[in-house]
């Protein structure tokens, strides 16, 4: 089985996240890193620490790497809304019928075999299996589930479904159509969320053709109302299958909501640069002065994290600055229902 890590700036994560794949993943599987402008450096040690990977750059990867060293040498800001979507959709094309999917900043706590998991999916006609969920319940909720065996649950939507014309106005309110079903008080603001149920952009074990669907159109950008008018569509031909989207019965992967690949998702307006506190621990990791499994499983500690900060004494990434961002981002995830604080 193919395992496929989307990577950008962040190698301290990576070697947490391909270091966890060797403590918690058994069977037979090839990891693939799929970059998108990691300085060659950082890349290098990945490689030499980890000989037996796949590396593979985007096509625009000497372009952001070019745009890492411009942010640091002259603030100028990384757009970080560029996004690979043709090297990630051609490394599934090229990828194994079933694989796992994941990001450089996302973790494995538990046990898993992905070839009896493999074996599980083909069996039971199961599209996508989530290894994780953030602790949010709330997706599966008016769901009907079926037990599969004690390691994975099915779970069936009850979902809104109809012709495409139909759903796309539905997901992009085209002639207002979202507009009349809120008024009528058959929607509410929550209603298009509930269909993430369908999908699984950190942790996820995927039928290929599946994953394929759901990233169709994306056009190098991350649509998520396309993704879901994508995954109803597929739903929809095949509502009558109750095992299409399952779950483990315990979680077995984590993400961090300490950092971000770049300032362009989480900017709420503190005196503080993701960028710069990404190349603080960069440097430090590829000095072998950082562990990247301090703390494992749990991500890295406040007290750990704010140790090097405190040592750098730069103003656009203190300690007492990285604390506020932290939070916020925690609180935006904690209102949506996600476990942040584990």
């Amino acid at each position: 089985m193919d395992i496929l890590i989307k990577s950008f700036n962040r190698p301290f994560y990576l070697d947490r996240c391909i270091s966890s794949i060797y403590r918690w993943v058994e069977g037979k599987y090839n990891i693939k890193v799929l970059d998108d402008g990691t300085p060659g450096k950082y890349l290098n040690k990945i490689q030499k620490k980890y000989p037996e990977i796949t590396i593979v750059k985007s096509e625009n990867y000497t372009e952001k790497e070019k745009a890492i060293e411009e942010n640091l040498h002259e603030g100028k800001e990384i757009n970080g809304f560029k996004i690979p979507t043709r090297l990630w959709t051609q490394a599934v094309r090229e990828a194994s019928p079933y694989f796992i999917i994941t990001e450089d900043d996302v973790w494995f706590t538990k046990k898993i075999n992905v070839d009896s998991l493999e074996k599980i999916m083909t069996k039971e006609n199961i599209s996508l299996l989530k290894l994780g969920w953030l602790g949010n319940t709330t997706l599966s909720d008016g769901c009907t589930h079926y037990k599969i065996n004690s390691d994975i649950t099915a779970v069936h939507p009850n979902l809104f479904t109809a012709p495409f014309f139909i759903m796309n106005g539905f997901f992009f309110n085209k002639f207002k159509f979202f507009s009349l079903l809120y008024k009528l008080g058959l929607v509410t603001n929550e209603t298009k969320s509930k269909y993430w149920v369908l999908n699984s952009i950190l942790m996820g074990m995927y039928k290929k053709e599946y994953w394929l669907e759901i990233w169709k159109n994306a056009n190098g950008k991350v649509d998520e109302k396309q993704q879901l008018l994508n995954a109803s569509m597929y739903y929809r031909k095949h509502k009558k299958n109750r095992t299409l989207i399952a779950q483990l019965t315990t979680e077995a992967m984590k993400t961090t909501f300490i950092s971000s690949a770049t300032n362009s998702y989480h900017s709420y307006g503190y005196k503080f640069d993701v960028n710069r506190f990404n190349h603080i621990i960069n440097e430090k990791w590829n000095n072998d002065e950082f562990d990247p499994l301090e703390n494992f499983p749990k991500d890295f500690s406040e007290r750990y994290i704010s140790s090097f900060l405190d040592d750098a004494k730069n103003e656009k990434a203190t300690s007492s600055e990285w604390k506020k961002w932290a939070e916020k981002f925690k609180a935006q995830y904690r209102d949506q229902g996600c476990e942040v604080d584990e």
